[in-house]
């Protein structure tokens, strides 16, 4: 036994990877319950809404960037990987924070934030020293979004326990933000490149993406500009023209990747799909803005097509890349690439049809997509669950030449 949990904590993905798969649909599906089902299973503490966002943003959002840079940056830096001590203490963190939000109403709010405020920093602490051995900028920039991400969840806790009032929702907008402004920075650089890869390994050497350099700080930039925005200037027009034109470069940076070749590979689409959810995200939200609607309906879409989608892609991708499988979507995993930009359009159509049809088009739009999100995590485990809990395949032995 004591062999298997250093084999399972001996690489981030195995353990945060499958956290955050089984924690997705399983709040989900007690926030369904709640809201549709009127159970009586989340704590009175904080608003049930407020409860429900925590529980993506910093709960799953919080799962996945750990498997992710414990497992990237050391292959980025050439730095050692994390060792299994430190990734079994950093997911009983994890879980804690989840148990202690979960349970609100019967711990005091402070030993409530302090459990859950407390994984961000051992991440980035350990991120940090792992870094610093080739600190190169594009890479460094991820511990400024790790914080704005933890400052996010903070301004939440503080409005939760009472020391500021109406922050809450600052808080999740600007941690959801945070995770945007990852998967700008990031995806645009696995995109092309994964894409481009593929082609050569087809034998396919010209049409392949391309991404001009002065993108990559211009991203940055914007990627930055995203969550202090929701921090610092909140609903303004100043912030709605940020997300539109924003949301536009992010849009006409994915259309250049553009090529035929991606749409015969679901391990490939879905990156272009969920990178392009992120642009359109940025400019549902900032029309709504700019119209005085709400901007729930636009968030939402933000949250499930652009995080969601780009999020299931990373994990799978890095899963069988990581347990020596060919980078061949399984099934299952190609049919949850599919159904996670569905509900992430029917959400977004019960926010917007809610209110023209009187309230009647709401409760089975938002139904039917949380539905579709707990159905593509339950195709996404069942694929996914032998790699994580089984050691990587031996590799072929390599012939001697024939003399």
């Amino acid at each position: 036994m004591k062999r298997y949990f250093a084999f399972f904590l001996g690489d981030g993905f195995r353990a945060f990877f499958m956290g955050a798969a089984l924690f997705a649909p399983l709040s989900l599906s007690l926030w369904l319950l709640a809201f549709f089902g009127g159970f009586d299973v989340l704590p009175d503490r904080m608003p049930a809404v407020q409860w429900h966002a925590h529980t993506l943003v910093f709960g799953y959002g919080g799962a996945v960037l750990a498997g992710f840079f414990l497992t990237a940056v050391p292959n980025w830096t050439g730095a050692k990987a994390a060792r299994h001590v430190f990734i079994g203490v950093a997911a009983a963190v994890w879980a804690a924070g989840r148990l202690a939000v979960f349970s609100a109403d019967l711990l005091p709010p402070v030993l409530v934030a302090g459990v859950d405020l407390a994984f961000a920093p051992i991440l980035g602490a350990k991120i940090a020293t792992q870094l610093i051995r080739k600190p190169k900028p594009q890479n460094v920039v991820f511990l400024l979004f790790l914080s704005l991400f933890w400052i996010g969840n903070l301004v939440l806790h503080l409005d939760w326990i009472g020391v500021t009032m109406g922050d809450a929702d600052t808080g999740l907008r600007v941690g959801l933000l945070a995770l945007v402004s990852m998967i700008i920075v990031l995806g645009g650089r696995v995109t092309p490149a994964f894409t481009r890869n593929a082609m050569h390994r087809a034998g396919i050497e010209t049409g392949t993406p391309h991404d001009p350099a002065v993108f990559t700080p211009m991203a940055i930039v914007l990627a930055a500009l995203l969550p202090l925005s929701a921090l610092v200037a909140g609903g303004t027009l100043a912030q709605a023209l940020l997300f539109v034109i924003g949301g536009m470069f992010v849009l006409l940076r994915g259309l250049r990747w553009h090529t035929r070749f991606q749409w015969g590979q679901p391990i490939l689409w879905t990156l272009h799909l969920s990178y392009g959810a992120i642009g359109l995200g940025l400019v549902l939200w900032g029309i709504a803005g700019l119209t005085g609607d709400t901007d729930v309906p636009a968030l939402h879409f933000l949250a499930i097509g652009g995080v969601g989608g780009m999020t299931v892609s990373v994990m799978s991708r890095a899963t069988l890349g990581h347990s020596g499988r060919p980078l061949v979507a399984p099934r299952a995993v190609a049919l949850s690439y599919a159904l996670i930009p569905v509900a992430a359009i029917l959400r977004w159509l019960g926010g917007v049809m809610g209110g023209v049809t009187g309230g009647a088009a709401y409760t089975p739009l938002v139904l039917a997509s949380g539905l579709l999100w707990c159905a593509a995590f339950a195709l996404f485990i069942a694929a996914l669950w032998p790699l994580w809990a089984n050691p990587r395949p031996a590799r072929a032995p390599v012939n001697p030449p024939p003399e």
